[in-house]
């Protein structure tokens, strides 16, 4: 399944959340989902099953992955130390796209990767074009010279999206940033999840 493009706020009133990471625009309230019947959608009560979905659906139009990559960072998610669920989230939160965004470089995730692969964003002083990278802590990322006067880039500096996390600081006269350490557990992302559901998702799935 191939990456979203479509209209993002119908997909955040599917869910009945904001994905902050998919759009700067909430909805507002308006928590029924789209279409001529959604109100009495609300009504019916989910299954086991379409309440892992929509957790796991959370995940990947916040952060922009395809269900491709997603299946890939549950399994080496499993793979790793420590509780699948909270390595889920920190493999999600140290890729480029989203730090840049996390920082307060660009308004949206899907903006921060066009950000990154037209050249706009350096990583440990290399220009970079590859938003799937992944950050190890310690590593510096910033925008290039050319990319300092980024007219989004700017805009976004001085009105971000969210409050930046405690695991990404920020040099503001330079606008050079640094994933100062790792983020922990699946309170890392920002917006409500129940990790648990999606890895309940992928137990017989992988």
């Amino acid at each position: 399944m191939s990456r979203y493009t479509g209209p993002r706020r119908k997909i955040m009133r599917a869910l009945g959340i904001d994905l902050p990471g998919l759009s700067r625009l909430g909805i507002e309230g308006n928590f029924n989902p789209p279409g001529q019947h959604g109100y009495q959608k609300t009504n019916r009560k989910k299954s086991e099953f379409g309440l892992q979905l929509m957790e796991k659906q959370k995940l990947r139009f916040n952060y922009g992955v395809s269900e491709s990559q997603l299946r890939r960072i549950v399994e080496e998610a499993k793979r790793g130390k420590g509780a699948t669920g909270d390595r889920i989230v920190e493999l999600l939160e140290r890729r480029l796209d989203n730090l840049v965004f996390r920082t307060g470089f660009a308004p949206t995730i899907p903006a921060a990767r066009q950000m990154v692969a037209h050249g706009h964003i350096q990583l440990n002083g290399r220009r970079v074009t590859i938003p799937s990278i992944r950050l190890r802590a310690g590593d510096k990322f910033g925008p290039t010279e050319k990319g300092r006067k980024h007219e989004l880039l700017q805009a976004t500096l001085k009105s971000p999206a969210l409050e930046r996390p405690d695991w990404i600081g920020l040099d503001g006269p330079s606008a050079d940033a640094c994933l100062t350490h790792l983020p922990m557990g699946a309170d890392a992302a920002p917006f409500p999840l129940d990790i648990q559901r999606v890895v309940e998702y992928y137990a017989t799935r992988i």
